[in-house]
């Protein structure tokens, strides 16, 4: 199969999974499932399916990409690679507008007309100084030449909007295609029979926005040290294998 990597670099990102309360926790790299959506915007295909009900569905003939992703390896004084930790997290206070579940402001229902109605204050994580890659495999080379063509300004097709890291309010500083893959802390699959790894957390890779109990994740890890070659434990179809 075809290859492509990129790096993705944005001065703060968010991507949150599907979440109720006052705090709202983000992944700490860019799921499959995300980093999909991303790499066909640069190719000019669209994901978006049918528009006529509430929710935007994805379409189901959307090409499936075979994708990795890692943290860009950042170095101590020392010389020694280091994995970004939890320090690389911050918060923020938002206004969360919604449609409460019960009788919640109710009051202010009627005065909406129509419009999410109910405000609370949330808590929000929010990633510091994004730095990832991007790997992308496909049986189509010609759709990867697409994404290369799409970063380098050679795509003569509509487009629209702007590339964002998870939230739409968080645009993306640099996306840069690389040669070739450097050293990167991959993120790789967790086995049922693994012990507890260092840095775990729950990536999305298929969403269903008709049904988000058919929404798709899997749990994922860093690997203890960085590789250039992504693993075979690194690799996920993405929203689902072809």
């Amino acid at each position: 199969m075809a290859r492509i990597g990129f790096r993705v670099r944005a001065p703060f990102a968010a991507f949150r999974w599907m979440q109720a309360g006052v705090y709202r926790a983000s992944a700490p790299v860019i799921p499959p499932s995300t980093a999909w959506g991303l790499l066909l915007n640069l190719a000019g295909v669209e994901t978006r399916g049918d528009s006529t009900g509430v929710t935007t569905l994805v379409r189901p003939d959307a090409p499936p990409l075979r994708i990795a992703v890692g943290q860009s390896v950042r170095y101590a004084p020392d010389g020694s690679a280091v994995l970004p930790d939890v320090t690389e997290v911050s918060t923020i206070y938002q206004q969360l507008h919604g449609y409460p579940v019960g009788s919640s402001a109710k009051e202010f229902k009627e005065r909406a007309r129509g419009s999410k109605y109910n405000i609370a204050p949330v808590r929000r994580e929010v990633l510091v100084g994004l730095d990832l890659v991007v790997a992308a495999e496909s049986e189509d080379p010609s759709l990867l030449q697409r994404m290369d063509d799409g970063v380098s300004g050679r795509l003569d097709v509509p487009r629209y909007g702007l590339p964002f890291a998870g939230d739409n309010n968080l645009l993306i500083d640099r996306i840069d295609r690389l040669a070739e893959l450097p050293e990167v802390w991959w993120y790789e699959r967790v086995s049922p029979d693994d012990g507890p790894r260092p840095g775990s957390c729950r990536l999305t890779v298929g969403i269903d926005r008709s049904d988000s109990s058919r929404t798709t994740a899997a749990m994922f890890a860093p690997l203890p040290s960085p590789t250039a070659e992504p693993p075979p434990g690194a690799w996920t179809w993405t929203p689902q294998p072809p």
